[in-house]
């Protein structure tokens, strides 16, 4: 088993349902398990039924959770550009509040949900805590914006480093003239941010296209249209190389039912279903039963859990 779960699929199809009993289930084998909330809409807690937040908590023996703060990517990238300001300060530069915005966003246009959700990637993926990390991933939209991120912020970064090397050079053929080669020696242990997070998107790019270490599931339920959305999303998953593995079909009515209606739409799911097997024929394929109500609780989410071979 990968040691990355991701779920994505629309909105609606209950991808944090499916995430959260998956980790149920992985914990009860035993699995010290993270479940990942980047959706900026987090359901996690709702889902069972106790507060979760920023950092991980452990819900249940070996399950645990937490909800990405959408302000956390967002205040780690733009403090970057704010180190940068400060050293074009120093170098005689002065920026305003609004030319540091601008310098923020030149470039790249981050959404704070897709950074954060990029940056929660980024700490859990460096993992050695847990044996599996479950993602719960934001709608398809989000999820693709996330996926390209990575390669967009290094583009970002580029531009301002190339930017901040301009000016260092400047500067340090200044000193070099008023004070000699030793005025330009830069303490060994000097950090640089703007390396530490390029090496940080970059380890998220190479974590999510690497079949042994991440698997993508598709979530979807049995109607024509989430079908067609489904499928495209693993057409786009596969030109961003990453391996998609998994359909979960959810929400599916079993049984016929006892009028027309009941009927009639247990035979639309079915050639939902058909379609998906025709379309996507080397993925698997697995199918949860329709709850009646909200899925919530560590029991319910459970027995979700037990159609998902996780």
């Amino acid at each position: 088993m990968t040691e990355f779960l991701l779920y994505g699929g629309k909105g609606g199809v209950g991808k944090t349902t499916i995430a959260t009993a998956t980790g149920v289930s992985l914990a009860e084998r035993g699995y010290e398990t993270l479940v990942v909330s980047t959706d900026p809409a987090h359901s996690l807690g709702d889902a069972v039924e106790r507060p979760v937040g920023a950092g991980p908590v452990e819900i249940h023996n070996g399950f645990w959770g937490v909800e990405v703060d959408p302000q956390a990517g967002i205040d780690r990238y733009r403090t970057l550009f704010e180190a940068l300001a400060a050293e074009f300060a120093s170098a005689g530069i002065t920026l305003d509040e609004d030319e540091i915005t601008d310098l923020f966003t030149a470039g790249v246009m981050p959404g704070s949900d897709e950074l954060a959700a990029v940056e929660g990637l980024a700490t859990y993926a460096d993992n050695d805590r847990w044996d599996r990390v479950v993602f719960d991933t934001a709608p398809t939209g989000h999820t693709l914006r996330l996926l390209d991120l990575p390669s967009l912020l290094d583009r970002g970064m580029a531009t301002a480093l190339d930017l901040r090397d301009q000016v260092r050079r400047k500067v340090n053929t200044t000193r070099t003239m008023l004070f000699g080669p030793m005025a330009n020696r830069r303490r060994a242990d000097e950090e640089d941010e703007f390396t530490a997070m390029r090496d940080r998107m970059e380890q998220v790019g190479r974590v999510l296209r690497d079949p042994d270490l991440t698997e993508f599931r598709v979530v979807t339920i049995p109607e024509t249209m989430a079908v067609r959305e489904s499928e495209r999303l693993v057409d786009q998953l596969r030109e961003f190389e990453v391996p998609v593995t998994t359909l979960v079909v959810n929400k599916l009515i079993e049984g016929a039912g006892d009028c027309d209606r009941c009927r009639g739409k247990r035979a639309v799911q079915q050639d939902a279903l058909v379609a998906l097997r025709e379309s996507l024929p080397e993925l698997a394929l697995w199918t949860v039963p329709d709850e009646s109500g909200e899925v919530t609780g560590l029991d319910a989410l459970g027995r979700v859990g037990a159609h998902l071979d996780v």
